[in-house]
């Protein structure tokens, strides 16, 4: 019997295939190494606070997280991130600063060309 590889949450495989094809159809090579982070195990996921993002983006930057995006720290400046999850102090910290928590789905359909997004880690 051929054992499963890869992630087993059917989200996170329907997530992986239709970046994938989203890389190929609007030639984004952002989508495909984002598909490729994600095919990693589980326990090599991001974890990436608030206060990181704060430090290393600037005023309306649109950022994406193959992971999940934890609250601690402040945000000073509006920045639409996109995750795999957040917690709901980092959704309330993101907004009040302006900014958009975005899943990857969203933030796929909003920005497909995948110009001037950065990937956390």
């Amino acid at each position: 019997m051929v054992r499963v590889t890869g992630p087993t949450d059917p989200n996170v495989r329907y997530l992986i295939t239709t970046l994938r094809r989203a890389s190929i159809k609007n030639n984004a090579p952002i989508w495909r190494r984002l598909s490729e982070i994600l095919l990693k195990p589980r326990r090599k996921r991001a974890e990436v606070n608030i206060a990181q993002i704060n430090r290393y983006t600037s005023a309306n930057d649109i950022v994406v997280v193959p992971g999940k995006v934890l609250g601690f720290g402040k945000l000073d400046h509006p920045v639409i991130v996109g995750a795999l999850a957040f917690s709901e102090s980092a959704k309330k910290e993101i907004k009040n600063a302006g900014g958009k928590a975005l899943s990857l789905l969203e933030l796929l359909k909003k920005y497909p060309k995948g110009s001037n997004i950065k990937i956390f880690r």
